[in-house]
C-alpha cells in the first residue's frame, strides 16, 4: 500500500475524527485508482452514487464500516490485517469530535476549521478586523461574539464564547501546533468593550509572544494595500505528506476551504510577502508596550 501507513494515522497525537476522515478517503482513492475502477462503480459497490463516492475520498463526510469492507473487497484488499487497519481507522474517523457538544451554537462549516485546527502542525493566519480567535480573551471574544450575533441572547453568547476558549486548548498541548498570526494594525487599536478588555487582551497578546510555538506580526498602516489579503486568512499545514496545505477563508454567512495546489500557492505567496513586510516578531513586544501606554 502506497502513502502513509494507516496505523501511523492512527497512533499519531494529532489524529482527530476530521483528519482521519482525510487520510482515510485519501487512501481509499489511491486503492480505487490503483485498481482501475470509476467513481460510478465504486458508488455502485455501496449502493451510492459517484458523488458520493468523491465527497468520501475528499473526506467531507464520514463513512460507514459496512461502506469500507464493501470497497475493500472490491478493490482487492483481502489480508485480514490490513482490512482490520482500515476498518479501525473508519470507526475512529466516525467517532465525534469533542466540538460537537456545541452543534446548538456553531454553523455546519465550522466544525471542519476545529478538526483541522487540532491536526495541523503549523497555523499561519492573517487577521485584519479583530485579534485572532486563538488568541482573544474571554472578555474580548464576547465582544466580538456581541457584534458579530446582535440578536444573541445570554446563553448563546456565552455558548459561542466558551466554544472559543475551547479552541484554544490546542495552544496548551504537548503536541501543540506553531501559530504564527499576522495581524493587521487596525485590529488591534480598534476598540471593543471597554478600555480595561482592551487592555486585558493587549497584556494576553504580550504574554503569547513569549510562548516559543507561537510568532506574532503587526502589519502597520505604512504597508498600505499589501495588507488587504482580501479579509481573513488562514493556512493549515500537516506533518503527513498525504494531507496537502489547506487555506481556510471565513465570510460573514459562510466559509471557503481552498485544497488545489494553484490556489494554495496563490496565498502562500501573500502570506510569505504579509511576513515579510510587517514588522518583524522582534519588534512585537515594544509594539504592544507601547500600544498598552495607550489604553
Amino acid at each position: 500500500m502506497g502513502g502513509t501507513p494507516v496505523r501511523r494515522i492512527l497512533d499519531h497525537p494529532r489524529g482527530g475524527p476530521t483528519i482521519l476522515r482525510i487520510v482515510l478517503g485519501t487512501q481509499l482513492r489511491r486503492l480505487r485508482e490503483e485498481n482501475g475502477i470509476s467513481r460510478e462503480a465504486a458508488g455502485d459497490a455501496i449502493r451510492g452514487s459517484h458523488a458520493k463516492i468523491s465527497r468520501l475520498e475528499l473526506g467531507r463526510v464520514g463513512c460507514k464500516v459496512r461502506d469500507v469492507e464493501d470497497l475493500l473487497t472490491l478493490y482487492g484488499i483481502t489480508d485480514a490485517d490490513e482490512r482490520e487497519e482500515y476498518l479501525d481507522l473508519a470507526r475512529q474517523a466516525g467517532s465525534p469530535g469533542w466540538w460537537q457538544k456545541y452543534n446548538d451554537v456553531m454553523s455546519p462549516w465550522f466544525d471542519r476549521l476545529i478538526g483541522l485546527e487540532e491536526a495541523a502542525s503549523v497555523i499561519r493566519m492573517y487577521e485584519v478586523q479583530f485579534v485572532p480567535g486563538l488568541l482573544q480573551t474571554r472578555d474580548y471574544a464576547r465582544s466580538v461574539i456581541r457584534l458579530g450575533h446582535p440578536k444573541a441572547d445570554t446563553r448563546e453568547v456565552e455558548r459561542r464564547v466558551g466554544l472559543r476558549m475551547d479552541r484554544q486548548a490546542i495552544l496548551d498541548q504537548p503536541h501543540t501546533p506553531r501559530l504564527w498570526a499576522v495581524v493587521d494594525e487596525a485590529a488591534l487599536r480598534r476598540p471593543l468593550g471597554s478600555r480595561e478588555i482592551m487592555r486585558e487582551q493587549i497584556e494576553f497578546l504580550l504574554k503569547a509572544t513569549q510562548q516559543p510555538h507561537i510568532t506574532l506580526q503587526v502589519a502597520p498602516f505604512r504597508i498600505g494595500g499589501l495588507a488587504a489579503a482580501g479579509g481573513p486568512v488562514t493556512i493549515l499545514r500537516f506533518l503527513e505528506p498525504d494531507l496537502p496545505d489547506i487555506v481556510y477563508l471565513e465570510q460573514l454567512t459562510s466559509s471557503l476551504y481552498l485544497e488545489k495546489r494553484e490556489e494554495v500557492e496563490s496565498y502562500m505567496v501573500v502570506m510569505d510577502r504579509l511576513c515579510a513586510t510587517a514588522e518583524p516578531p522582534s519588534r512585537t513586544t515594544a509594539f504592544l508596550e507601547r500600544l498598552l501606554e495607550e489604553y
